[in-house]
């Protein structure tokens, strides 16, 4: 959470545990899609082994393999965090120490995403086309990824914050 919404403005008519409810249900939920992406990207990872191409791999590629399990465990344990801390700050009145908590593990299981990408297209580029290949495009994936995971949203907050009035043009 943007420290600046909990200090603007309630639009909603929302009184503060309205809304610390509202920013952790949507949390919640965005929490869910990440951790469909990473299962699916660990679920592919976990296969692997188990080809007869997977012998073959060299020492880089097992290195890339093992780092990107490493990468799905630590960002499925990142994306279970919240729920966890829910459970332990449960009906103690920290709800606004939850989403702010929460937010912040948020924004890093997505770096871990982002990490995970990367490093999986890389093991898959090196064994399908080659090193340089690999190298190329964990490159530009890793640049693309900056793009629209940090820069547009920065940017995007930057033209809000410029703008007076509503955001969304009619």
């Amino acid at each position: 959470m943007d420290d600046m919404e909990f200090l603007e403005d309630d639009k909603r008519g929302e009184s503060p545990n309205q809304k610390l409810d509202r920013n952790w249900m949507e949390l919640l939920q965005e929490l869910r899609v990440l951790q469909t992406g990473v299962q699916i990207l660990a679920g592919f990872l976990l296969t692997l082994p188990f080809q007869a191409k997977f012998d073959t791999l060299d020492s880089f590629q097992v290195g890339v393999y093992l780092f990107n399990v490493m990468a799905a465990a630590l960002t499925t344990a990142l994306i279970l965090l919240p729920v966890s801390a829910h459970r332990r700050l449960f009906r103690k009145r920290l709800k606004s120490v939850l989403v702010a908590s929460a937010d912040m593990i948020a924004k890093t299981a997505l770096s871990g995403v982002a990490v995970l990408i990367v490093g999986t297209a890389v093991l898959v580029f090196d064994v399908v086309a080659g090193r340089t290949a690999a190298l190329i495009a964990g490159g530009a994936i890793f640049v693309i990824l900056v793009l629209l995971l940090l820069v547009v949203p920065l940017w995007l907050s930057y033209r809000a914050r410029r703008r007076p009035g509503p955001a969304v043009r009619r």
